[in-house]
Order: C-alpha cells, then structure tokens, then sequence
C-alpha cells in the first residue's frame, strides 16, 4: 500500500453531511448526537468504513470528536490538530472545541437544552467516557440515549466504503518467538489467579498477537478486525467475519479455538451468565459491559490480559526486531545521502522527498508497508509534529532551511519508526543549538540505567532539561511503545510528562523522540527506537539496575551540532553509536552511500 499525498477531508465533508445527519436523527427523534474518533475496535488508524468522525466533519487527524445539538455543532481536537482542524473542517458549521479541557462533556454541560434527546453508539464509547457524558446530560438536564443502530451510517447509505474483509494469516513462530497455544494456556492461568473464568478480548492488536496471525484490515497496521473469548483453560473462541478465514488459519488456530461469525458475539456474551469475566474498561466498548450485566454475568474490570505480555518482547521478538532495523537503515542511510547531495538543490518537495523514501525501503522487497503514513515537513510545515503532507500544502526543501523526516516500516520482523532532521543548505546558530539540545536529551535518555519498578513518567524529564535549562520545551510525549509487526503505537507503557503507573519492563520496546518547535519556522526531532534491557548490576551498587538499547540505526546530521553543548560523554555516546550504525549498516551499502556514511559516522 503505497503512500498517497490527496487532501483528505475538508470542508466539503460538513457541509454536505451535517444536513443528512441532522435528518436522520429528527426521524429518530433525536435532537443530537456525539461522535468519537474511535471506532468499535477503538482502533488508532481507524478503517476509512468506519471513520465516521472524518465523513461528518471531514477532519482526519488521530484525535478528535463532534457533537451536534439541534442547530449547534463542534468539533474537538488537542493542541496536535490546532491548524489542522481549520483547514479541514467548515467553521461556519462547526465550532472549534479543545478536546482535553472541554471535550464533549464539557459542551454537552454548556450547551444542551433541558430536555434535549442526545444519542449514543455505546459501541463507540468506553465506559467511563460515557459515564461522563450522562453526569454532563444530567447536569444540563438532557437525556442521553443509546442508539439502536449508528445514524452516521444510515445517513452515510450507499456512498459508505465496504467494511475491510482482507484474510487473517498466520504469523510463524519463528518471529512469534512463543506459539499461540503456550500464549493462550500462560493467559489462560492469569485469569483464573485474578479469579475470573474468562476474558473478553476487544483489541485487534491484542488479538494478532494471542493468536499468531495478522491482517490487513487496518491501514498501515497488520491488524485483523474481531474479538474472541478467551476462557481460563485456554480455549478460545474467536469472532471473526468468515470472508477473513481460510482452512489453513483454522489448522494453524487449531481445535481448541472455536471460529465463529462476528454476528455470533451476542449469543455468546449472554452465554457467560453467572460467570466472573474480565474486561477492559480502556479498550472495550459500553456496549459489553451493558450486554454481559444484562446477561448476568459478573464483569470484573481490569487491564487486557493480552497488553503486558505483548509489550514484554520475548528474545525471538527482540532478535527479529534488530534484524529489521538493520533492514530498515540501510534504506534509511541511503535516503539520507540522497536528502544530503541530491535534496540539497532546493527543487526538491515534501512529497517527492516521501515517495524516494519509500523507494528505498521498498528495495529490500522485505516491506510489507510503511509503518504510519512519514511526516515529511520542510521549514514551517516541521514545526507541526503530526504533519501530514498533501497536494495542497507541498513545500520546497528550500536552502537555508531545515527538514523533518519521520517514518517507519512494517516487517515480519519487527517495526520501525525513526525521525530525522537535516540541514538543508547551511543552518543557523539558533537552529544548532536547538538541534544540540534535543539531542542532549535523546542521549541523556538512551544512556539512562534505571531500578526495577521504574516508569516513563519518571524518566521523562532527562529528555527536556537541556531544553528547559535555555527555556524551551516540547508538547507532545517523549517516548510510546511499539508492536512487533503490530501497531506502530502500543501500551500499556509510555515516557511523557503525563502520569503512568505502568513500570518499564525487559523487552519493552519504546521510542525516544525529544523535540523543538519555533512555529512558521521549523521543527526538530531526534527519534530512535529502544529496547530495555535485563537487569544488571552495577559495580559497587546495590541493586541491579535496567537500561536501553537503542535499536534504530542511521546516522545523525552532524552539520547541526554545536559541539560546544556536548559533554564527553555526549561526545562518546555518539560516537559508538555512530560506529555501531557503520559496522551494521556499512556492509549493506556500496558506492557513493558507503563512502558518505564513512565520512558522516567518523568521530566528532
């Protein structure tokens, strides 16, 4: 699936849509209704089918919601999306909203009418996110109702692109590491221990992994779309649509996994009555918890069994992830010696400078896609850290400028995603020294050794204080988890300002990308993927202590650094890994490449 660079979205959407939904809920008697982002799977990239928050408003970003009530309308997004939202989304239609401190149960609050009738996908929203909105209905005196069917898809009709049906195939152990009856027995135990008799599993990404098999049901994810019950003793049963399904999926499953249709899941949700079953309130939908309490069965919120051990990477996982990004710097450094002679001619634009990327990855014949659609934003267009490059905002990489390049692939191995920034002609001192600072930061946090028990949260502040010492910061997380050949994005662990109470833990795979930002500039960020590793003592300390290994391998501009910011030790971080990135990368290379990455990887 090559990338594209269309305008997706846009006011268009608003305008011929808000008028469709508006009637189908006065046929409903509704006079508003709420849209989340998510989708029933609360999926990250969500199915273009199921992007119901995208075909009413026309905004496409990874965050954000609507809501309508009677002639008043909204859309709300984070400080991510800011510009974004504008220049999608109609404003004569809809109001623009702050999705963290009003959201939509704060509007609901301000703005409904007593007695207004708004209605709900309880297949859209988590528990807790609903019992905000009907404590914001109560308090404006509305009445929040759940919708039968989506009126979003009713109005949407004929024009509504095709649910995703593409095959579900096994994913062979030797990149699993541990097959899916031992993952489905060892899942099994830990049920039963928190004193439930099965569990619901509503993720796609937790479902890849419980199973060993992937799909393509999610855009640049390898993601199959369904849901299974996974009992105490390691039986399953998996709901999946039958288009998805082969005789060779249902050997590979085996006979203690029952495949059942989708349409099944109801009948056998009531089918737990009387039972203790574990669900996840930040991952499943208000619609299971309504549909087992009904049946009668006693739902015990807590975390998805499947996200911790799916994060933990097993050795086989953290083998295969290396060889991937071995993999993936080759193309990576190849690409940057192009960005380094070629790009710097100032003709070269954002969404050419994508395609080549893609190119080189493409080369190894080993992609199967990218991993997210790549960031590629010249000058101004950097300093928006989820930019997303489209025919109508295309730059030049103009000299005298910077560029920002963020990508990442998908391999039956592992995945990628690494962030670059380079020096388009001759950069300023200012950009220097930003530059410097965030890779102060990187390097801090790649070198960091930490006790067990230890979180992201706790860690945070090692990638900002270069930044913070000169006054600047940076407002998006420092770091995220990352699936082996699964989503590019994973809990339950993360590094940001935010809490978490989820400790690092061997295997973990997680980025470190500190940034700057000097809006209608530039941007900059240093981005490497990292693995924690096995505890370790230190000599003459008490305890043994964890640390990262940095996985992602391509060189770093040095044209940007001001060496006069780096301490020794700065200095000798990066120029082993400088040499580590030659002695891996180097041999994959020939030519005008290996000559370049010899020269740019020598010591500072």
């Amino acid at each position: 699936m090559f990338q594209t660079f269309d305008a997706p979205g846009g006011p268009d959407f608003g305008r011929k849509n808000l008028p469709k939904l508006r009637k189908a809920l006065t046929a409903r008697n509704l006079d508003g209704f709420v849209v989340p982002h998510e989708d029933e799977y609360q999926n990250e990239y969500v199915p273009e089918a199921l992007d119901r928050l995208a075909w009413l408003t026309g905004f496409t970003g990874s965050a954000g919601a609507a809501a309508i009530c009677g002639d008043k309308a909204a859309v709300f997004v984070d400080g991510r999306y800011t510009l974004q939202v504008r220049a999608q989304v109609d404003g004569k239609l809809f109001a623009y909203e702050d999705l963290v401190d009003l959201g939509i149960a704060g509007w609901i609050r301000r703005e409904a009418p007593k007695g207004a009738r708004i209605g709900y996908d309880p297949k859209l929203f988590s528990p807790d996110a609903l019992d905000k909105l009907k404590a914001a209905a109560l308090d404006a005196g509305a009445i929040l109702v759940a919708a039968d069917a989506n009126p979003i898809d009713e109005a949407w009709g004929a024009q509504r692109p095709p649910v995703p049906m593409t095959p579900a195939v096994p994913h062979p152990e030797k990149y699993a590491g541990e097959s899916a009856a031992s993952k489905r027995k060892r899942l099994g135990e830990t049920i039963a221990k928190d004193g439930a008799e099965a569990a619901v599993i509503t993720s796609p990404a937790s479902l890849a992994w419980l199973f060993n098999m992937r799909g393509q049901d999610v855009a640049r994810s390898p993601l199959p779309l369904g849901s299974a019950i996974l009992n105490a003793d390691g039986t399953a049963d998996l709901f999946i649509a039958p288009e998805k399904t082969s005789p060779e999926l249902k050997s590979w499953l085996g006979n203690e996994v029952a495949v059942k249709r989708e349409t099944d899941l109801p009948e056998a949700l009531k089918a737990l009555s009387g039972k203790r079953v574990r669900v996840d309130p930040s991952s499943a939908s208000a619609w299971f918890f309504e549909t087992l309490d009904k049946a009668g069965a006693k739902t015990l919120r807590g975390a998805d069994p499947v996200m911790l051990p799916r994060a933990c990477k097993n050795d086989v996982e953290v083998e295969g992830t290396r060889q991937a990004h071995a993999r993936d710097g080759a193309a990576l450094t190849q690409y940057l010696h192009w960005l380094a002679t070629e790009a710097q001619s100032g003709k070269i634009d954002e969404i050419e400078a994508c395609g080549v990327l893609e190119k080189f990855r493409r080369e190894s014949a080993a992609l199967k896609d990218l991993s997210f659609d790549s960031i590629s934003g010249a000058g101004p267009n950097g300093a928006l850290p989820h930019y997303r490059v489209n025919v109508k905002t295309n730059r030049k990489l103009r000299r005298g400028s910077l560029f920002l390049i963020d990508s990442g692939g998908q391999y039956l191995d592992g995945t990628t995603d690494v962030t670059r920034t380079v020096a388009i002609g001759r950069a300023t001192p200012e950009m220097k020294d930003r530059f410097t600072r965030v890779l102060k930061g990187h390097i801090a946090l790649s070198r960091v050794r930490f006790p067990k028990g230890t979180t992201g949260s706790a860690l945070d502040a090692l990638a900002r204080l270069s930044l913070w010492e000169a006054g600047f910061d940076y407002d998006h997380g420092t770091g995220h988890g990352v699936g082996s050949y699964l989503g590019v994005h994973e809990g339950p662990h993360r590094i940001s300002k935010l809490p978490n109470t989820v400790a690092l833990e061997p295997g973990m795979i997680v980025s470190n990308e500190p940034g700057y930002y000097k809006e209608g500039h530039y941007g900059i960020r240093t981005e490497n993927l990292q693995v924690v590793t096995k505890p370790e003592p230190i000599p003459g300390g008490e305890r043994e202590m964890l640390g990262f290994e940095t996985l992602t391998l391509a060189p770093i501009d040095r044209t940007l650094i001001d060496k006069k910011l780096l301490s020794r030790e700065e200095r000798e971080w990066l120029d082993a890994y400088h040499a580590r990135v030659r002695d891996v990368v180097g041999p994959q290379l020939t030519g005008a490449a290996k000559a370049w990455l010899d020269e740019v990887t020598a010591k500072l």
